[in-house]
């Protein structure tokens, strides 16, 4: 899957949608659709994630290059819902386009979502 960059600037997951929150989810769903287990209608929870669990994901979301900086650091599922923008931006050692994307788009959804299952 690749990124797309509207002329609005806007970042999109797929060609001629705009980025939402439909479209983040597009990309964890595709991802978890590969064969993996999906319970209660949901993906498995990222803080259950192994490291290749998490390289595969940034992998199947386009980041094939920065995949392999989360395999040198290994960060599974519970690090990756840890990670601050800092973290991403500093850290990992990744472009800072690439870098500011996955936390946005992936990151940071993921995190949000995190919590609304597990709080209270």
């Amino acid at each position: 899957m690749v990124l797309w960059m509207s002329r609005r600037r806007s970042v999109s997951l797929v060609p001629g949608i705009r980025s939402s929150k439909w479209n983040r989810k597009a990309v964890i769903l595709l991802y978890w659709s590969g064969g993996s287990s999906v319970e209660n209608g949901r993906p498995p929870d990222p803080a259950d994630w192994a490291v290749i669990d998490v390289v595969n994901y940034f992998r199947t979301a386009g980041f094939e290059e920065q995949a392999s900086a989360f395999q040198e650091q290994e960060i599974d599922g519970k690090s990756l819902l840890l990670m601050t923008r800092n973290d991403v931006l500093t850290g990992l050692s990744l472009k800072l386009g690439p870098a500011l994307k996955i936390y946005e788009y992936h990151v940071k959804p993921l995190q949000t979502q995190h919590l609304k299952n597990n709080s209270l």
